[in-house]
């Protein structure tokens, strides 16, 4: 203990970089708890609830999938991908010059598990064409460079 009382204790080992602060009872839980709920919080600042999709997870999926030839979950949008998998899919279906609809699964975290679940697929991105489910970017690419794509999408590219 380093003179904090009971309330915490501080822990500082030999060449260590950081402190770690360590609460040693209710009184900071309750506290930030408190401050979580209270009520003179400013709106931006107060937990917010995204109102549920009329049907569901499902529901919205498959509205996505039968409206769309192709159609791509991934993290980001086409134009700003948000990681190197989602890069790789929008760039193998660009190639092929098609039109393509998209959900950004990081605007959404109902819509990124639910996806998951919906095709048994644990990873992001998932590509569908003609409402069935292809796989991700590693799936993606393969039938690109084995030439399924270029069957698959008529002959382009």
């Amino acid at each position: 203990m380093l003179g904090l009382g009971r309330a915490a204790a501080c822990r500082l080992s030999r060449g260590a970089t950081s402190v770690s602060f360590i609460p040693s009872s209710g009184i900071f839980q309750n506290f930030f708890r408190d401050l979580s709920s209270d009520s003179d919080s400013h709106d931006d600042f107060k937990a917010q609830l995204k109102p549920q999709q009329p049907g569901g997870v499902v529901a919205t999926i498959e509205e996505d999938i039968s409206k769309h030839k192709v159609f791509l979950y991934m993290k980001g949008v086409p134009e700003a991908p948000q990681c190197g998998f989602s890069m790789l899919a929008c760039q193998i279906l660009n190639h092929y010059g098609v039109t393509y609809g998209s959900r950004n699964v990081l605007a959404d975290p109902e819509i990124r598990e639910g996806i998951k679940k919906f095709t048994s697929w644990p990873t992001i991105p998932q590509v569908f064409v003609d409402g069935e489910f292809v796989g991700g970017s590693d799936i993606l690419k393969q039938m690109h460079e084995n030439g399924e794509l270029k069957k698959l999408f008529g002959g382009k590219a």
